[in-house]
């Protein structure tokens, strides 16, 4: 049956990926799903991560009916990608880190990881690297805080660029790095800031419309859009639903996690 497209992500990072999606899709209804009640997901132990994503995306898609779930938080994806697709009925679209794009538009062949410290140091990571960048120096680093930073953006308050600046420092100091991976959706929602961090030109790349592409390639037979987009979350949060809104989705329902 039709069926709207779920975009799942902890917080709001996950809105990084809904222009691609409603440019590729434009008639398909979407419904965004963050639990915002746990966030931040990157710094959290991961049996307890899996065994949390699996219950609220499970609530996610009853409470959508959706054809597909979109997991649009990278974290999530590569710790518990497999456990959503034994679990669930609906077809699952992960998120994992631009590892191999950057590498081939790398001239210096340095290239650096922005992630949250569960990414930077999952073991999928380490196989992306070693399959599509095995000729490049990798440089990881884990931004854990640039989380809260994206969160407070989109909520209408200023980022603090100090941290900005703490966070991207360690990439900075790399003469020779040309190319920085966004390895988390709420990355991208700043980008200006974090190209603005450096003294030279880099370039940085996001997985947002590789996931638009595939969500077009699993999606059947999508429900037609009408209005503004449906939203759910874990706990009440004013700021959040000035970010959704800012993305044409409605006022937040509460989303209950069994």
């Amino acid at each position: 049956m039709p069926g709207p497209i779920l975009i799942f992500d902890s917080g709001v990072g996950g809105l990084s990926v809904v222009p691609p999606l409603r440019r590729r899709l434009p008639d398909a209804a979407l419904v965004y799903a963050c639990d915002n009640a746990m966030l931040p997901y990157g710094t959290r132990p991961d049996d307890w991560l899996v065994a949390r994503i699996v219950a609220v995306c499970d609530a996610a898609v009853a409470a959508s009916g959706c054809c597909v779930l979109v997991v649009a938080c990278n974290t999530a994806s590569t710790l518990a990608l497999d456990a959503l697709r034994a679990h669930l009925a609906v077809p699952v679209v992960g998120t994992v880190p631009a590892i191999k794009p950057a590498a081939a538009m790398s001239a210096s062949r340095h290239i650096g990881l922005l992630a949250t410290s569960a990414t930077v140091a999952r073991p999928y990571t380490d196989r992306l690297i070693e399959a599509f960048a095995p000729d490049c120096r990798v440089a990881r680093v884990a931004a854990d805080p640039l989380v809260k930073e994206a969160e407070r953006l989109l909520a209408g308050e200023e980022p603090d660029q100090a941290v900005i600046r703490a966070v991207m420092e360690p990439l900075v100091r790399e003469s020779d790095l040309d190319t920085v991976v966004l390895g988390c959706t709420h990355f991208p929602l700043f980008g200006e800031r974090l190209v603005a961090a450096f003294p030279r030109p880099v370039r940085l790349v996001d997985s947002s419309d590789a996931i638009a592409r595939r969500t077009v390639q699993v999606a059947s037979d999508p429900a037609p859009r009408a209005g503004r987009d449906r939203s759910l979350a874990t706990a009440p949060d004013a700021g959040l639903a000035r970010a959704l809104a800012g993305f044409d989705f409605d006022e937040p329902r509460l989303l209950i996690v069994g």
